[in-house]
């Protein structure tokens, strides 16, 4: 049994140290955004809301809630004994979604402070962008898919409120057959 030599051709003098340290360029180079994507992801609370607190339309409020009004409403706001109409989103700063409803009604006083806080501010037809720190959140406590000490960002549209007196009349009048008055 013979063996055939396939001839190859020779590489050029310093090819193969040029082809390593590309090689080792392009690894680099993905190593440090792979770190860069994953600081920013971990950034503390703190440190994300410090630097939000700068950007352009944030207001950040006494208690820490921070806004940024998208569309102005008309009208009162709403109060802490009100139930509001709302649709809205609700994501991690890494975008995750945990919670959306384009319209359910909910007790101002019902929800967590900061989206409560974020409600009283808004007026009907607003829409608003709230960063609920973990504090006005739920805290160092995990809450289903929200991890303990997030930041919660939600986009919310009031679409209407009334009072929790106004809604146990409507319903007494309704289990009595009687039709509320227009405008009400």
């Amino acid at each position: 049994m013979s063996t055939t030599a396939v001839p190859l051709r020779p590489i050029a003098k310093g090819s193969l140290t040029r082809l390593w340290i590309g090689v080792a360029a392009v690894a680099l180079a993905a190593a440090g955004l792979a770190w860069a994507g994953q600081r920013s992801v971990e950034a503390s609370p703190a440190s994300f809301l410090a630097q939000n607190a700068g950007e352009d339309g944030v207001v950040t409020t006494d208690s820490g809630l921070q806004y940024k009004v998208l569309s102005e409403g008309a009208g009162p706001n709403p109060t802490a004994g009100d139930v509001a109409l709302v649709g809205y989103k609700g994501t991690l700063l890494d975008g995750t979604v945990f919670d959306e409803n384009p319209q359910t009604a909910m007790p101002v006083d019902g929800v967590v402070p900061g989206f409560s806080e974020g409600l009283q501010k808004m007026k009907k037809g607003g829409k608003y962008r709230l960063w609920i720190p973990p504090q006005l959140g739920y805290g160092d406590q995990a809450a289903g898919p929200i991890p303990a000490n997030s930041v919660l960002v939600f986009d919310v549209q009031l679409h209407d409120f009334k009072s929790k007196a106004d809604i146990m009349r409507m319903q007494q009048m309704m289990q009595q057959g009687a039709v509320p008055p227009a405008g009400h």
